[in-house]
């Protein structure tokens, strides 16, 4: 092409100047041939959906219901949660209120200053144990009172509490998500496809799991609405 034969994308990515040029030159076709000209990654690197994820801030957080609720763990391991430190500036501005002015005299102490800019505070997160949607995640984390949630594509659902930046931590660690490839193998043997004799008649068959595959109440539950097929009726001639 003309941006090869004139090298305008033949660049060092710290180069911003030949970056600007290379982003002119290819104009419009900049997104599809960008790779080609090693200025951005290729289109075929897939990301680990474990590392991609939904973040949200949730309307009125209840904060000390979040903070009683993951300060302990969670007798029937609902969730996991983790407490550490983070640096919150003291300048940041607050969204949705009021910030007021005022006059101060200089003490002439810069350290002092410096010091008092950035504060540690603990940051703490839940991650909830089972895989859920979206929108369960979202619900979940409301009832706990988190202040944000982070929704991993993988499934892994983390709730955020109100002294954290950034929405918490930017990887799943989910204890039981995303399952395992032996379930998720298990789940597509039973999704296939089984050839019905008779229609018009609805059979739901008893389907055993594995212990580790979902929780006991769920399996409970799963085993009481399960219906065994019904025998065949036999009619006298």
């Amino acid at each position: 092409s003309k941006c090869m034969l004139t090298q305008s994308c033949k660049c060092d990515k710290l180069n911003v100047t030949c970056s600007r040029d290379c982003f002119y030159c290819l104009d419009y076709l900049y997104t599809e041939c960008c790779s080609c000209v090693e200025m951005c990654p290729r289109a075929n690197e897939t990301i680990s959906l474990s590392h991609k994820s939904n973040i949200e801030d949730l309307p009125d957080p209840t904060h000390g219901l979040f903070a009683l609720l993951t300060e302990e763990a969670d007798r029937s391991l609902r969730w996991r949660s983790y407490t550490f430190p983070v640096h919150v500036a003291l300048y940041s501005p607050v969204h949705d209120k009021d910030i007021k002015f005022k006059a101060v005299v200089s003490s002439g102490n810069t350290s002092e200053l410096s010091e008092e800019e950035d504060v540690q505070v603990n940051c703490t997160v839940a991650f909830m144990s089972q895989c859920m949607s979206l929108n369960k995640c979202r619900e979940s984390c409301l009832s706990m009172g988190a202040s944000s949630y982070r929704w991993f594509h993988d499934g892994c659902c983390q709730c955020v509490g109100s002294m954290c930046i950034n929405y918490g931590i930017n990887e799943s660690r989910c204890l039981q998500c995303p399952y395992s490839k032996e379930l998720m193998d298990l789940d597509e043997e039973q999704d296939e496809e089984v050839p019905i004799e008779d229609p018009e008649r609805h059979v739901y068959h008893r389907v055993d799991y594995p212990d580790n595959y979902y929780s006991a109440k769920e399996k409970d539950e799963d085993k009481t609405n399960a219906v065994d097929a019904p025998a065949e009726s036999v009619h006298s001639t």
